[in-house]
């Protein structure tokens, strides 16, 4: 299980690295066109490929710093370092949509005379790079939030490439010079859309908020249906990263327990609240008699 785990995160880090290359290759192709072809609009395609080698670069340097190993100072290691990834990508596709809006409405009332050829091709160009970069990092992106930052930077990349492309052609043939920008501000709205639920995602986990799929309440329900357990009080449910959610809690049992009787219910609970949870990381405090507050919930 190991071996497959270390081949995946291998598999992963090396996907990113040739996404960087590749839009690397973009961005230097797209700055060298732009300044050959007059082209404001590729200059500025250029610049927002920038953006997004400077993400995948901060989610290839979080992922390594992900798998470093904790210490007695940093006793969690670097686990939030993709969620924080995540967090700095999604702000960035924000104001990138933003940019792309005031982009889009200046060249609809300011239509430039571009050497279409020149942007038809870098366009292909940058519909081969992103959608192969794409294709490589689609997988990771399902199950991974830093993943899925750098993923929807390269989509949203290709699919403005594709908007690029439809300008160029109509500009080329018809003289049409305003399908550019509605495309630019469709994939805009997209971006925002997509942006701001990942930034949500990224700030509910840095927050410690409990996780959307996980009501209190059942967990509650599910506790005390154990033998001997009176109640659960003083409950913090939250996400170290998205594969780690840790519950906190203080149960009032019924009887003065011994160590060995309350192990038992203890491995019961954690096999119960994994199953139909997913929480794998439980830390108790067992109380018997006590005569503190048993809210369920409690400001610290």
């Amino acid at each position: 299980m190991g071996h497959s785990h270390n081949h995946s995160t291998n598999h992963k880090d090396r996907n990113l690295l040739i996404s960087i290359l590749l839009n690397s290759m973009i961005t230097i192709a797209q700055i060298i066109g732009g300044f050959l072809s007059g082209s404001l609009a590729l200059l500025s395609d250029a610049l927002h490929n920038l953006t997004d080698v400077f993400s995948l670069i901060i989610s290839y340097i979080a992922s390594i710093l992900s798998k470093k190993k904790a210490t007695n100072t940093r006793t969690f290691g670097y686990k939030r370092a993709e969620i924080i990834a995540a967090f700095i990508n999604a702000s960035s596709l924000i104001v990138i949509a933003i940019y792309l809006v005031f982009e889009a409405i200046n060249r609809f009332f300011n239509p430039q005379k571009i050497e279409a050829e020149l942007v038809i091709w870098l366009s292909i160009l940058g519909i081969l790079f992103n959608g192969l970069s794409v294709l490589l990092l689609k997988k990771d992106s399902a199950n991974n939030i830093n993943i899925r930052s750098a993923y929807i930077h390269l989509l949203t990349d290709m699919l403005a490439s594709i908007a690029v492309l439809i300008g160029g052609l109509l500009m080329k043939f018809y003289q049409v010079f305003w399908v550019d920008a509605a495309l630019t501000v469709a994939i805009a709205v997209y971006l925002i859309i997509v942006g701001f639920s990942l930034l949500k995602e990224s700030f509910n986990i840095l927050m410690l908020f409990t996780p959307k799929e996980i009501r209190i309440e059942d967990v509650v329900k599910e506790v005390i249906k154990t033998d001997k357990i009176n109640n659960i009080h003083h409950i913090h449910i939250w996400q170290l990263n998205e594969s780690e959610i840790h519950l906190e809690a203080h149960i009032d049992f019924n009887d003065d327990l011994k160590f060995s009787e309350f192990n038992t219910i203890l491995k019961l609970l954690e096999s119960t609240l994994y199953e139909k949870f997913k929480i794998n990381h439980f830390n108790i405090q067992p109380e018997y008699g006590t005569t503190d507050s048993k809210a369920i919930i409690i400001q610290d």
